[in-house]
Parts: C-alpha cells; structure tokens; sequence
C-alpha cells in the first residue's frame, strides 16, 4: 500500500451511511496502514466497519475497501486493505443503466430511457428531439432506498436511422452525498458484473 498511498495525500471515506462521508489527508503511512487527519468530525464513522475509500493517484482513481482501526479526535488509522483497484481512466465509473426516466422544464415532460450511468452523467435514449440548450430536471431512481435528484445539461444529441435520439449529458448540481452515492453505486454494479 506504501506505494499507493502516500502522505500528504487526499482520501475520500465512504461508511455505509453515505451522509457521513469525509474526507482528509494522509499523515502517515505504515505496513500495517496509514493515518489521516478528517476534514471533519468524524461523527458516524465507526472502528472495525468496513468503509469504502476513493483517492486520486498518478495511475487514476483508487477504490478500495478497509476499515477504521482507531479515531483519536479528527485522526483515524485505517488498516490496510486486502485488495485495491484503478477504477476506468475516465474520471467515474460508467455502468450499464436501463430505466424509464423523465426530463422536466417548466411544464414540459420528455419520456426518456437511460442507457448508461456513472456520477458524472448519463445518456439517454428518446423519440423526442429535445432542446438543447434547456437544463432539466431528473430524478434517477436506484432502488428503492436510494433517488438522486438533480439537474440534466445536454451535451449531444444525435438522430439514428431508426428515427430515436441519443442523449449525452451531465449533472450539473449534484451534493456531494448524491455524487457519492452515484460513484458507489456505479462501483458496486461494476464490480458485481466484474464477478459474475
């Protein structure tokens, strides 16, 4: 892990309550793990749960799984995990994403259908020509916990032979919760079909 994580260095720490997220940045890395000092309290965060953590490095994004060792005031120790990954090059993770969704501006409604998802955006697929320049409303259901509400620029647009629209575009005022949410949704699914 020494070569992965180095001091200095920002992480992000997701529990399973996705509210009480945190980041912070590394003071010391061990054999055995490293500590980092919270951006925050670390209010929800507990010893020996398994969180998930995301950090930037040279090689792209590292994800891996690990849990809190000891919380001294704002400063964890994390054990080192067992197994890391690079997520895709692209900045989020992109999964499949087949749902039924609905684009909203003002009084109008576009019937759309999702065809993949990461937290940076989505695209779509429609028999309508939509405004380009319009940003809408979405709300993208997970399950049946779990929605993100939020707001849909168009980035591209491109009529097929068959007469249907596909939509590129990004979110545009994600929370940080929902980003989070978004980032370990996508990772979960992706790494569920890695397994299958």
């Amino acid at each position: 892990m020494r070569e992965l994580i180095k001091k200095e260095q920002l992480v992000t720490i997701v529990p399973q309550d996705f509210k009480n997220s945190n980041k912070g940045k590394v003071l010391d890395v061990s054999l055995e793990g490293f500590k980092m000092e919270l951006q925050y309290k670390p209010e929800g965060l507990i010893k020996d749960h398994i969180c998930d953590f995301y950090s930037l490095t040279d090689n792209g994004y590292l994800y891996f799984e690990s849990y809190i060792q000891d919380i001294v005031n704002n400063v964890i120790s994390i054990a080192n995990p067992v197994k890391h990954r690079f997520l895709q090059r692209r900045k989020f993770t992109r999964i499949k994403f087949l749902e039924d969704l609905e684009l909203i501006w003002e009084d109008t409604v576009h019937k759309v259908r999702s065809l993949d998802l990461s937290a940076g955006g989505m695209k779509l697929r429609t028999e309508e020509n939509i405004d380009i320049e319009k940003e809408y409303k979405v709300n993208i259901k997970l399950s049946d916990e779990q929605e993100v509400k939020c707001k849909y620029q168009l980035i591209r647009v491109e009529k097929g032979d068959n007469g249907l629209y596909t939509i590129s575009g990004r979110f545009t005022n994600l929370s940080n919760i929902d980003k989070m949410t978004l980032i370990q949704f996508c990772m979960k699914k992706d790494m569920e079909n890695l397994n299958k």
